[in-house]
């Protein structure tokens, strides 16, 4: 799951070089530094960072001549995050115009488990390069810092907006259109090697001291069992991985979370590439519209809700822009040959989100009922399974 981020500003290029330094930061009126073992931990209020975090954010400060003091930070956690920690920071100007901002991230722990961090980072910065997020200010060992774009997150009620949905439905097909260097083994799917990965994982660390008291002791025997979830793998992968379907670059968790709206021209851009990777953009699709029955801020986060998955009316609007998006002309046989494809791929997001909620629950240390979660992903699961074969039975 992606974070949940505000309001972001452009930050301007550096002007001048600070010294920084350790001794430096001691000096800081609104913080204090605690040094441990070589390592250090800056603290504001209720707020920890990494001294390497915050040295890094006094060097780039230093560089702008138009910041009052670099070493008068405010830092404000951003809520909603749950792989890594998320904080604004800002500065106040010399020139009476509005704070300086950057966004820094705290990688969280154990989030390594769901994906390649390496990977993560160097896709962060190819998407930068092309222009298709925030740009890369600066890195530390367990985090980076991040432009703050001038645009605002958008909530579960703007993906249903029809206009805002058909800019999402043209920046989707912009995203998959992307061309990124990738490892041995070319531009294939990538989510069946995951989800075997995070199987993997799930049954390596079933013992782990590690495991929480709300994790998988809860489960039913059914979830848990690694030989029902390894066939369902293998029963997808059969079914779906066919010789035709498209693939492209995905972002693979595009929640209302991970999608910003400009303030100065409503366009859209996507955040959050941690989960991005080669895939069917039918899985992709199939995601967005998974994503359209949650509402991470409300009282049950983990409870989804399925009588607000998107009728075909719907679905198809989102399809016919991400279609046209190509330039090309459009049929509606094109549009329900696509709608039929995205179906099919919404027993992946159901399965890829319960072996997700399988791990997070022994590693995740956030306010989030993961297990009820994987439970409702997989009782989706089935569900629509048996409608399927019922269906295909029928014909």
């Amino acid at each position: 799951m992606g974070v949940v981020e505000e309001a972001m500003e452009a930050a301007e290029r550096p002007r001048h070089e600070d010294s920084g330094g350790l001794a430096a930061l001691m000096g800081s009126t609104q913080g204090s530094v605690e040094v441990e073992g070589g390592g250090g931990i800056y603290s504001q209020g209720s707020i920890e960072l990494p001294v390497e975090a915050y040295k890094q954010l006094r060097k780039l400060a230093g560089k702008w001549a138009d910041i009052v003091d670099p070493v008068d930070l405010k830092l404000t956690r951003l809520k909603g995050a749950m792989t890594n920690n998320v904080y604004q920071c800002h500065w106040k100007r010399n020139d009476g115009n509005r704070d300086k901002k950057v966004l820094v991230r705290v990688y969280g722990e154990g989030s390594g488990l769901f994906f390649d961090r390496n990977d993560e980072v160097l896709t962060f910065e190819r998407m930068s390069l092309k222009g298709q997020g925030p740009r890369l200010m600066g890195r530390f060992p367990n985090g980076r810092v991040e432009e703050f774009l001038r645009a605002r997150t958008l909530e579960q009620h703007d993906i249903r907006d029809p206009e805002i949905s058909k800019k999402i439905a043209v920046k989707l097909r912009d995203f998959h259109s992307l061309d990124m260097p990738v490892k041995t083994g070319g531009r294939k799917a990538k989510i069946w090697e995951r989800l075997r990965e995070w199987l993997m994982k799930i049954q390596d660390h079933s013992d782990s001291s590690q495991v929480s008291d709300g994790g998988l002791s809860k489960l039913d025997d059914e979830i848990i069992d690694p030989n029902y979830l390894e066939d369902e793998i293998n029963y997808l992968q059969q079914r779906l991985d066919k010789r035709d379907t498209q693939i492209g670059f995905c972002h693979n968790d595009l929640q209302y979370g991970n999608i910003m709206l400009s303030e100065k021209d409503d366009s859209v851009t996507l955040i959050d590439y941690e989960y991005a990777s080669y895939n069917p953009v039918a899985f992709d699709i199939a995601n967005h519209f998974c994503e359209m029955t949650a509402d991470y801020h409300s009282d049950e986060p983990h409870v989804l809700h399925p009588e607000l998955f998107p009728r075909d009316e719907e679905q198809d609007r989102f399809l016919r822009a991400y279609l046209e998006a190509s330039g090309d002309a459009v049929s509606q046989a094109d549009v329900d040959k696509l709608r039929e494809e995205v179906k099919e791929f919404v027993l992946a997001s159901h399965l890829h989100w319960v072996l997700w909620g399988l791990l997070s629950a022994k590693y995740q240390d956030v306010e989030f009922d993961f297990v009820g979660y994987s439970k409702q992903r997989l009782s989706l699961y089935k569900e629509l399974k048996h409608q399927s074969e019922s269906q295909t039975k029928q014909q």
